[in-house]
């Protein structure tokens, strides 16, 4: 199980992040609930503090559409991480679904849109999808999660060699605006050095009250 201790000092915090004590924290971008807001969309959860809290009643056929519509162009940066959360967390319950919701986020990015700012923010999407599904994979390896068989992966063949990260630098060069949100979701996704340079940089371009400021409260950065 994901222990989510918000006492945890920057220290330990960058230490699960490198993977070195991965099991006392758990991989950040699965077994962190970000906070959104109460009216923020996202999609159905259960009551409750806990990492791993899918809702029973949420038809599960609807989500692909789902996702896909709450990572909307006016969505805002910790939203879609909350929700790609989520996402993986259903979609790790039918293989399948989770290839076909990645396919169908990363096809999005490759067709390209409009404006530069939402082809920024569908290769984010890409790649921290891509990232969380393989965190999630984690959790099974470290003992985290109760077995169910030989952990597989959710990422589909043609989408192993996705690199996440790059994706993220990716949209940071087309929409430098998100800068300070991107370097957040790229420190939860990489090892020492890159991790703490990410955090430090996201921390110093946070606003005071910004739903950026309210999570890095977890790291002690702000």
């Amino acid at each position: 199980m994901c222990a989510i201790d918000r006492s945890v000092r920057i220290a330990a915090a960058l230490a699960s992040l490198a993977l070195v004590s991965v099991a006392s924290a758990g991989p950040p971008l699965i077994c962190h609930p970000f906070t959104v807001g109460a009216d923020a969309p996202v999609l159905p959860w259960a009551v409750g503090d806990q990492w791993h809290l899918p809702h029973e009643g949420y038809d599960r056929a609807n989500l692909i559409a789902d996702t896909l519509r709450l990572l909307s162009a006016d969505a805002p940066i910790l939203v879609r991480m909350e929700n790609m959360r989520r996402a993986t967390i259903y979609a790790e319950e039918n293989p399948s679904v989770a290839a076909a919701l990645l396919r169908a986020v990363v096809e999005r990015a490759t067709t390209k849109p409009a404006d530069t700012r939402t082809e920024a923010l569908e290769w984010f999407d890409a790649g921290y999808l891509v990232e969380t599904y393989r965190q999630l994979g984690l959790t099974y390896q470290h003992g985290m999660r109760p077995s169910h068989g030989r952990w597989t992966s959710l990422v589909p063949p043609e989408l192993q060699e996705l690199d996440g990260y790059a994706l993220v630098r990716k949209a940071v060069a087309l929409a430098p605006e998100f800068a300070a949100e991107l370097d957040f979701a790229a420190a939860l996704m990489t090892r020492e050095p890159l991790t703490a340079t990410h955090l430090r940089r996201a921390a110093s371009s946070a606003a005071a009250g910004s739903l950026l400021a309210q999570n890095l409260v977890y790291y002690e950065l702000r």
